[in-house]
């Protein structure tokens, strides 16, 4: 019953739904492609059996990517289907794996759209990434007896209370998981207080993701262009936090430093060169191969080269954590080596961010003044710098193996494929 009127619910904010669709395509053109996806239509055929993993957007389908590689070792016959809920993300798709993955928008949780979803592809697997609980899709794949694991699962003290206020909806889709692989102890109890059962902690799988040499090469190379000038990557930034975090470099970009602004979301990079311009920043745009050489700030509005901003920095400051949306991946920075500075609001990382800056990789502080004082502070200590990136290095290491921890709980759900004697495997 109330699945049902969760359903109603649904069926009630379809024309909200549709408006934000059409309002998303005016500025995102990849919200327009797929539009019959959203409810259920495909004109996708699988020529294999298929293992169907859900990245909601790009972070997650960054983090999937030695999960995906795994799985494609294991099981040799099984084809990959690899859903999104953004355009962004499906670009990330297509950009890691081409045409070598069946791709599609996951549909929105109508019951007759998820039932035509499981229909056309009849995955024998389903892999849903950090936090993805859709209640029809899971009553579902319930009732199909499809198994689902939760992989590389978070979940914050807050989204645990709002779990909690609609359990009596929420509890019958955490129990019909049939294996959570959590990133720590915390995420661990939370879920398994929501009603999960077969709870494991298998950690991070972003520690997995190694940075493309090629994409660190390409960032030695822009290092290059830069001369002896400094440069600090503001990386990751969200809707509201570039004002605070300009203003406080205000009158402390000079001819030896350059900074690289990256924003989050491509539907955001017009907003933000605007932004440059009203604050009398001169910029110059990645996109569109524009020398920095006289510029003050490097507009880093391209999709799929953060390593090369990290790679080609000195410092990074990690946006999304200086408003309350949660905080930003941090991994991929400490990963190439680079100092960290994050602001307050890291709740959805807070375990990375907590033990990166006990290792002494990350610098967290109170706000966007104190980020790009410490910072500029960094900028000009070498030495420190130097102990920090190595330090950020030694603390991705020592928190690989996810992947091989989430296949066994696979493995258990979906048997290991033997593979005919003398195959070679190799990686993505």
């Amino acid at each position: 019953m109330l699945r049902a009127g969760y359903s109603f619910v649904l069926w009630l904010a379809f024309p909200l739904l549709a408006f934000r669709l059409w309002v998303r395509s005016r500025r995102e053109p990849g919200y327009s492609r797929g539009l019959a996806e959203r409810f259920g239509a495909y004109k996708i055929d699988a020529n294999a059996p298929l293992i169907w993993v859900h990245a909601v957007s790009v972070g997650e389908v960054r983090a999937s990517m030695p999960l995906v590689t795994a799985l494609r070792q294991s099981y040799p016959s099984h084809g990959l289907l690899l859903t999104c809920m953004t355009a962004a993300g499906r670009d990330a798709i297509h950009q890691a794996y081409g045409e070598s993955v069946l791709s599609a928008f996951l549909p929105y949780d109508y019951p007759f759209a998820v039932r035509r979803f499981l229909d056309r592809f009849q995955p024998r697997l389903g892999v849903l990434m950090e936090t993805e609980i859709w209640i029809n899709l899971l009553a579902e794949c319930r009732r199909r007896s499809l198994p689902v694991v939760l992989a590389n699962a978070r979940m914050s003290s807050k989204s645990a209370r709002g779990y909690r206020r609609l359990s009596a909806l929420t509890r019958p889709a955490f129990e019909s998981l049939c294996a959570v692989c959590a990133q720590s102890e915390s995420d661990a109890n939370r879920i398994a207080s929501l009603g999960a059962h077969h709870v494991s902690i298998s950690g991070n799988l972003k520690f997995e993701v190694r940075p493309e040499s090629r994409l660190v090469a390409a960032g030695a190379e822009l290092k290059r262009a830069f001369g002896q000038r400094k440069a600090l990557v503001i990386a990751s930034t969200r809707e509201g936090e570039e004002p605070l975090l300009l203003e406080a470099l205000r009158g402390s970009v000079t001819g030896d430093l350059l900074v690289i602004l990256v924003p989050r979301h491509p539907q955001r990079f017009e907003a933000v060169a605007a932004l440059l311009a009203e604050k009398g920043f001169s910029f110059a745009r990645r996109s569109r191969g524009e020398s920095a050489s006289e510029k003050t700030v490097l507009l880093g509005d391209t999709m799929g080269e953060m390593p090369t901003y990290y790679a080609a920095a000195d410092v990074a400051v990690i946006g999304g954590s200086f408003l309350p949306y949660g905080g930003q991946n941090l991994i991929e920075a400490c990963a190439v080596g680079v100092p960290v500075v994050i602001g307050p609001h890291a709740y959805n990382f807070s375990e990375a961010t907590l033990a990166a800056v006990q290792l002494g990789a990350a610098i967290q502080v109170a706000g966007p003044g104190e980020a790009i004082r410490s910072a500029l502070a960094l900028l000009v200590d070498p030495v420190r710098c130097k102990i920090m990136g190595k330090a950020g290095r030694d603390f991705c290491d020592m928190h690989r193996g996810a992947t091989a921890r989430h296949m066994k709980a696979i493995h258990e759900l979906l048997p290991f494929e033997a593979r005919p004697q003398g195959t070679i495997l190799t990686e993505n």
